[in-house]
């Protein structure tokens, strides 16, 4: 039987809906009864509801060892899709306890009940930083400590470590680093954001550039990881490094909407993040743009997909057609 943690997220959903036209027994876990009505959708949305009974929930939370227990029983490998994403420097304890101390969890469970293999989805953030020889980052760039990191990343890097820990402990483990993940079903959280911002007349872009890849890339090679002969690697999973202008310029033609008119420079960036912080302070308000996360809307540094690619043979959608399908799908 398959466990998937995470299963009411974007990849974890998404992953549900790719297993279940291929595995007898998946197990997903839940916190609140109402979060699995947003991957029912999905599965409505993709025209596949019949098969969403196939789908045995559990309520549990990966910070609640208790509650694990019962989802782990007869189980033989792990997704672990759950996390917290956020930039907000005041969810810097919250970011840790799940991220860090959640991943801890998961793999002594892993560890304690025997499981074959476990898939742990990491993010491009617990990458390292290029060195003034390298030219791209790669799965081998070493993490500096001296560098800047935001919180989000710092949590992915030590999840990360937790996974390493219990590969140490004779854990079949792979670990998948992917880029800005897009994908029908989840328009207001996350990366999905993008497409309700921009809808809603976002006027700012930036000329910085990131990594993106569309979610069915991202769990057709979770999948294929898991079934294959890799064990003890982490991949980066991103179909293209690209422009935020260009994506979000690419976002508004297909949504046939005004693109955004204003480019945020280092100095509107710097004001901005300023701003924010004050009006989260008086008001006691999430932040939406941190100094670190204005700072990663300028970076420039490229990322490679090469090892992935290599590895599988693996073949990316185009990130413009990945956006028209996001988009003919939610509209």
């Amino acid at each position: 039987m398959i466990l998937v943690t995470g299963g009411t997220g974007l990849v974890g959903a998404h992953l549900l809906l790719h297993l279940v036209e291929n595995e007898d027994a998946i197990r997903a876990i839940y916190r609140e009864p109402k979060s699995i009505d947003k991957t029912k959708s999905l599965f409505k949305l993709h025209q596949k509801e019949s098969s969403f009974s196939k789908i045995e929930w559990a309520q549990a939370d990966i910070i609640d060892v208790p509650s694990l227990e019962n989802a782990f029983q007869n189980i033989d490998y792990v997704y672990h899709c759950a996390g917290l994403i956020s930039y907000d420097p005041n969810d810097e304890n919250l970011l840790r306890k799940i991220n860090i101390e959640g991943t801890a969890n998961i793999v002594n469970f892993c560890l304690a009940y025997n499981i074959k293999k476990m898939c742990h989805v990491s993010s491009i953030a617990a990458l390292g930083s290029l060195a003034s020889h390298e030219t791209q980052i790669t799965e081998e760039t070493e993490w500096n400590p001296e560098t800047p990191h935001s919180d989000y990343a710092i949590s992915k890097y030590g999840a990360e470590i937790e996974v390493w820990r219990g590969h140490q402990e004779g854990l079949n483990v792979v670990i998948v680093n992917p880029g800005v993940i897009f994908g029908a079903g989840f328009w207001n959280q996350g990366s999905g954001t993008f497409f309700s911002a921009i809808k809603n007349g976002f006027p700012f872009y930036t000329l910085g550039s990131t990594g993106y890849v569309g979610v069915t890339d991202v769990v057709k090679i979770m999948t294929q990881l898991m079934n294959g002969d890799s064990t003890g690697e982490r991949f980066i999973v991103i179909a293209e490094n690209s422009s935020f202008k260009k994506i979000i310029f690419e976002i508004a033609d297909k949504l046939k909407v005004k693109k955004p008119t204003i480019e945020a420079k280092p100095w509107l960036l710097n004001l901005g993040w300023r701003l924010d912080w004050l009006v989260s302070t008086v008001f006691r308000t999430k932040r939406k743009l941190s100094k670190y996360s204005a700072s990663s809307l300028l970076n420039e540094d490229e990322i490679s997909n090469f090892k992935i690619k290599n590895a599988l043979n693996f073949e990316f959608q185009s990130i413009d057609i990945v956006i028209q399908e996001v988009v003919r799908l939610q509209q």
